[in-house]
């Protein structure tokens, strides 16, 4: 999740027109379209396989202490507590963060091409797990942390997180377990203008269950089996439906920005940041706040001299969690965090389906025709079923193979080669993979646990660990 930095003080909003041009700013010319991958890894120790707390010898801050000072990163505080880090200014724009069960996540800098993006990656891991054979840490690439209860699980000092744990369960019985036990995969892509990001917008919400079977990897939960290929996702569904889901109305005519910040003025907020302070306003929504209503609606006098900012603004949609979310970018949200050879698959399928026009254009020839309701069932069938489950006369499979063509060929008309001539379909190799044996990561897990494992979970931290 996102980390707040101090600035300069941002400006009051004027109008509604602030909130569309918010977003119509991140519109970029092809030349300028970039790729910011973020993957998360869930943390353990070692010699006990219990997980990494924050404080400590060999706690998360001790973690990042070391990162600081071997590989030059710098701290972001809050407090006194260090919570993410950064690259030093003049340097590509990665940080790193602490998501609330510790999860250890790299928000990758906007990079030009895969070939990029894979080299972040493979330095990243190398830098944290180099630091972790000393320190007797491990990390895995799973979408659900397989062993411990969620009383067991360590929260992080991060006071956002704060004001969302209390909210969580009063709006779904998944959102406790998708911000502790729950790690990702995502990708930031560009648009070039209005139309360009709906129709990205479109094909990417619906083909987001696609990239939900193909990279599902959560199938364990407290030791055992939990029914699901993708336990993340189904969390999902049950965290906050005021924030979640496949955003119906994108598909209606009329779709635009300003039909995105209709839907973002009335999604619950949950803070509001001033001076170092998460000021706690959970349930009141935005449009409450641009019209002086904070005060009345939660019954708290002290908010009625808070006027909402641009700031406020952003802060606000970093709390929206669609399937796919619009910043000034589009943020893929579908996929279960994996190893290096999925970090990479992830955005390469998008980039090869989102980038090349031809491409685009067929991935909506895909789609275009698919209901309200068949996107439903989709989204609604995948954890559980994975690439088996049933779509008109056929099964997800048959279309995640034809999306991946597409991807394959997008990439191809790219033409973007690494130094030994390859192009961006490399990094396609996770995916084709599946594709090939017609099974998710996490049906290959549960095999496992069946037979090498015999059923102790305890190999996975052997087996699936970076």
């Amino acid at each position: 999740m996102s980390t707040r930095q101090e600035g300069a003080p941002s400006p009051p909003i004027g109008s509604r027109n602030d909130l569309v041009e918010w977003f119509s700013v991140g519109s970029k010319p092809k030349s300028e379209w970039r790729i910011g991958t973020e993957h998360e890894k869930i943390g353990f120790r070692t010699d006990d396989l219990k997980p990494i707390p924050y404080e400590g010898p060999r706690g998360i801050r001790a973690l990042m202490e070391e990162l600081i000072q071997r590989y030059g990163w710098e701290a972001i505080h809050e407090g006194d507590n260090i919570i993410a880090l950064k690259r030093p200014d003049g340097e590509p724009a990665a940080t790193v963060s602490l998501e609330p069960g510790g999860q250890f996540e790299l928000s990758g800098a906007p990079l030009a091409n895969m070939h990029e993006v894979d080299a972040e990656t493979r330095q990243h891991i190398e830098q944290v797990t180099a630091i972790g054979r000393e320190m007797k840490l491990g990390f895995l690439g799973l979408g659900f942390s397989p062993k411990w209860t969620l009383a067991e699980t360590p929260k992080m000092p991060k006071r956002r997180y704060a004001v969302m744990t209390r909210y969580m369960p009063q709006v779904g019985a998944g959102g406790l377990e998708m911000m502790y036990r729950t790690a990702t995969i995502q990708v930031n892509l560009d648009f070039s203008d209005e139309a360009d990001m709906v129709k990205k917008l479109r094909v990417s919400l619906a083909l987001q269950p696609v990239a939900t079977a193909l990279f599902a990897a959560s199938p364990f939960k407290e030791g055992k089996p939990n029914g699901f290929l993708s336990l993340r996702s189904e969390v999902w569904r049950d965290t906050d439906r005021a924030r979640t889901g496949l955003l119906p109305f994108v598909f209606e005519s009329g779709m635009s920005f300003d039909r995105y910040v209709e839907y973002a003025l009335d999604v619950p907020m949950y803070f509001i940041y001033r001076d170092g302070t998460y000021i706690d306003v959970a349930g009141a929504s935005f449009r409450d706040f641009m019209a002086g209503r904070l005060a009345e609606k939660l019954g708290r006098a002290e908010l009625k001299a808070l006027e909402p900012t641009i700031d406020d603004w952003s802060d606000h949609i970093t709390t929206i969690f669609p399937e796919v979310r619009m910043k000034r970018f589009l943020e893929m949200r579908g996929a279960d965090a994996g190893r290096v050879p999925e970090i990479a698959a992830l955005p390469a399928l998008w980039v090869g389906l989102l980038y090349d026009q031809t491409a685009l254009d067929a991935a909506w020839d895909v789609v275009k025709g698919w209901t309200a309701e068949e996107r439903d069932s989709l989204r609604n069938g995948v954890p559980r079923t994975g690439l088996a489950t049933a779509f008109r006369r056929m099964k997800l499979l048959d279309i995640a193979r034809e999306v991946a063509a597409i991807a394959n060929e997008g990439l191809k008309s790219r033409a973007i080669k690494n130094a030994k001539g390859d192009d961006e379909r490399i990094h396609l190799a996770a995916v084709d993979a599946v594709i090939d044996s017609g099974r998710t990561p996490a049906e290959a897990m549960l095999e496992a646990y069946e037979r090498r494992w015999g059923r102790d979970i305890e190999r996975a931290f052997r087996e699936l660990a970076f």
